[in-house]
């Protein structure tokens, strides 16, 4: 009995532990400085309406879709002569005019489903919509770089849980939303007492609790070697005040601290717009596009922006036709776009939305999703995307 209070104590206060792998330290030590390219994930999470993003402006049937929603061309941010940023994304605007924007239209898959849930796997596994893949396209470029003597944290995500897209089949990426407060939990009286305790009894602790002590211990180490790396961090400049805004800054820290990660995930919620969209959409593509601007001007001032490359992305695009309660409804194919300043192509690369050849009201897709990750993985991480995507997905390169 006292063994399974001890195992249910030690268990709460080292939840932290299993979403810290506890090899950091020794993988780390076997391994060169970090010297590669990053990548840095952005997911809109609730299914972004591109339509209002990057506006066909110069398109009849997009006004007539949308009599109220529709973005009028006098207000909008022209980019071409036929599509325009969304009005809040001013921000983003000044990244692209600097080369630093790649945009692509209509990207989806065969078969989309509407269904957050359900998008979001495909989207976050890379499988065709009529099969279920228990690992992530991130996750399993995880799996081959550890394969080949990486550290688990190669891959990192911003948030207190992890995605389906960065869990591989033997690794999974390390999940941590503040590095000062997993530093603050591990060095509380009580945790460190703990630790203590299992340096004593390791070798007769039950196996469940052993294991559960053993994993504290690592979290210690982890914890030691992310204090380590943050002793150097850098002086960052301002960032927006928002909870987006403080996932960037703290990935900003990172890499300027050197952490040694090839692969940032983050993310940023409360796109589901079926009602009162335009001041909702506007006010959260404004956090995005003042967060990401703060975020390159960092890297910049670190000399480390040539080095990364972020894409972002959607579960799906939306209806093309309004909703009667100022939304849109759940859409199949939509926009998204990479930043970087080593871009094959910056601008619009296949031209504005084709409101021509709808899908049963939907945007139809001209380009798989996969064709995307295709170019990241091989072109940017260098690593073998068709072992990774199971499949051969090498129509576009984007740098």
């Amino acid at each position: 009995m006292a063994n399974r209070r001890e195992f249910l104590k030690i268990s709460s206060l080292a939840s932290v532990a299993f979403l810290t792998p506890g090899f950091i330290q020794k993988l780390v030590a076997n391994r060169p400085s970090f010297a590669g390219k990053r990548l840095v994930v952005v997911q809109l999470s609730g299914g972004n309406d591109g339509l209002n993003t990057l506006i066909p402006y110069a398109d009849d049937r997009y006004y007539q879709a949308r009599p109220r929603l529709g973005i009028a061309d006098t207000e909008v941010l022209k980019l071409t002569d036929t599509l325009a940023m969304n009005p809040a994304m001013g921000s983003l605007r000044n990244l692209y005019d600097q080369g630093w924007l790649s945009i692509l239209t209509d990207v989806g898959y065969p078969n989309p489903d509407r269904s957050h849930f359900r998008a979001m796997d495909i989207w976050h596994s890379g499988s065709p919509s009529d099969e279920y893949w228990e690992t992530g396209w991130l996750g399993r470029y995880l799996d081959a770089a550890c394969a080949n003597g990486a550290p688990a944290h190669e891959v990192l995500e911003l948030d207190e849980s992890l995605s389906l897209a960065v869990k591989g089949k033997t690794y999974k990426a390390l999940a941590m939303r503040d590095p000062e407060r997993l530093m603050r939990i591990t060095r509380s009286p009580e945790v460190l007492s703990l630790s203590s305790a299992y340096q004593s009894r390791q070798q007769d602790a039950p196996e469940d609790l052993a294991y559960l002590y053993k994993t504290l211990t690592q979290t210690l180490q982890s914890s030691d070697y992310l204090q380590e790396k943050l002793k150097s961090k850098p002086a960052l400049g301002d960032f927006p005040d928002t909870g987006f805004g403080k996932q960037l800054r703290t990935t900003a820290s990172l890499i300027g601290s050197g952490f040694e990660a090839s692969v940032y995930y983050v993310s940023l919620s409360g796109f589901d717009t079926h009602v009162n969209q335009r001041g909702i959409q506007e006010r959260l593509l404004k956090e995005y596009s003042d967060g990401m601007e703060a975020f390159v001007k960092n890297l910049q001032q670190m000399n480390l922006w040539s080095d990364t490359l972020i894409l972002t992305f959607s579960e799906f695009g939306r209806r093309v036709d309004q909703n009667a309660s100022g939304g849109t409804d759940h859409g199949k194919a939509n926009c998204l776009w990479v930043l970087g300043d080593k871009l094959h192509q910056p601008g619009v690369v296949n031209g504005p939305p084709q409101l021509s050849k709808l899908d049963d009201g939907d945007l139809s897709f001209r380009l798989d999703f996969r064709e995307v990750y295709g170019s990241v993985l091989r072109d940017w991480l260098k690593a073998d995307d068709q072992q990774i995507l199971k499949g051969n997905f090498s129509g576009i390169r984007l740098v």
